[in-house]
């Protein structure tokens, strides 16, 4: 059995409405995506204007990941679920081979080889692993759910996972690493794996990411940056020492919006892993915790969608809602985080705000799988076969 708790009855509400999804989700995926499109620009003007000679360089680049990524959520939202599930390993085999082909053609960037270029852009062959692991996962633990206590019969279901977390170290991607492993772990728990082999997994992974930090000098460096920035302001701790004065700088209502400082060349990365440094220097920790406060209602919906599928009995549909769930929820606390320097550097976007094309594409997708759970979930109430 999996471990989920009964809906509660403002669930049953939204789900017994007349509409044929959540449009409340939709909402505020779209209330992210416009905020995250104007964070953006403000963020990255001053570098666009200096490094392209138009300060819209990159908001225009922003806007055409949205209109492409919201072209696949609409696709996403047309398809069967069964056909996903049915083509899981395909899905998985298809991300092997590009994180493949990243290890011989990728394309270097500030030092990392995580990119297969196709014209104009750039894929990031670890984000759609992240999704291929969530697809691939729930339709194993749905053919073979009741195995999962005989981990002789399941132990072989981690390993083209294990080859691919081998193919993103290897770029070097720790950050992505530690998030699809969370996914993994996440959704095997939740499917019924028995405590003490969830223990035993979680004890491994945590002894293996000590080993990578201390085999690699540039990460102790980043851990002991974590620990106190301020023993070298100006060069190892410099990105997070102007995270945590940008964030300073904000208060509690902000500098306004366009009127920071950070993103005048002061803080790398602005527009893309410290944009949340951004947003809370311009709108203070009011505007921070009511993002925050955005991430935790999505998080809960997405968890509400997973819940009620189980409860229908669509068990794959219920795994994909909480695979997404846990996507979205742990790469937004680490990316906040690091931000704030609770965290070491990871090198995560925001989801739905940061600028990056792979990460936005995705996770649209992954949001389109969720309003199709959803769809599902509301057909099987009417009395539809789905």
């Amino acid at each position: 059995m999996m471990i989920i708790p009964p809906p509660q009855p403002i669930e049953r509400k939204l789900l017994y409405r007349g509409n044929t999804f959540d449009v409340s989700l939709v909402w505020m995926v779209l209330l992210l995506l416009g905020f995250g499109w104007v964070m953006v620009y403000s963020a990255s003007s001053a570098y666009a204007l200096a490094d392209r000679g138009n300060a819209y360089f990159y908001a225009i680049r922003h806007g055409a990941f949205l209109c492409i990524g919201l072209f696949f959520l609409w696709v996403t939202t047309k398809i069967p679920l069964k056909i996903w599930c049915s083509r899981s390993v395909m899905v998985l085999v298809c991300s092997l081979l590009l994180l493949a082909l990243v290890y011989f053609i990728g394309t270097e960037v500030n030092g990392a080889r995580r990119w297969l270029r196709l014209g104009p852009v750039n894929i990031q062959a670890s984000e759609v692993f992240k999704l291929a692991v969530i697809v691939y996962l729930s339709g194993f633990i749905m053919r073979r759910v009741h195995e999962l206590s005989r981990l002789k019969r399941v132990w072989w279901v981690m390993l083209p996972i294990g080859l691919g977390l081998w193919l993103v170290l290897r770029e070097p991607d720790l950050g992505s690493v530690v998030v699809i492993s969370i996914i993994a772990v996440g959704l095997l728990f939740l499917a019924g794996l028995p405590w003490k082999w969830f223990g035993l997994t979680v004890l491994l992974g945590v002894l293996v990411i000590a080993a990578l930090i201390v085999s690699e000098p540039y990460r102790l460096v980043r851990v002991s940056t974590f620990l106190d920035p301020w023993q070298d302001p100006l060069n190892t701790g410099y990105q997070l020492s102007q995270s945590l004065m940008s964030i300073g700088r904000g208060y509690w209502k902000g500098m306004g919006l366009g009127a920071g400082i950070g993103q005048r060349f002061f803080l790398p990365e602005a527009h893309t892993d410290f944009i949340f440094a951004i947003i809370s220097e311009e709108l203070g920790f009011i505007g921070g915790s009511l993002l925050a406060m955005c991430y935790g209602w999505l998080v809960w919906r997405a968890a509400a969608i997973g819940r009620q599928a189980h409860n229908l009995g669509q068990l794959f549909g219920s795994l994909l809602a909480y695979g997404v769930t846990i996507w979205v929820g742990v790469q937004s606390f680490f990316n906040i985080g690091v931000n704030m320097g609770l965290l070491p550097t990871k090198g995560l976007t925001l989801p739905l705000i940061s600028y990056g094309g792979s990460s936005m594409v995705m996770m649209l997708i992954a949001l389109g799988l969720l309003i199709r759970v959803d769809i599902e979930n509301r057909m099987v109430i009417r009395g539809f076969r789905v």
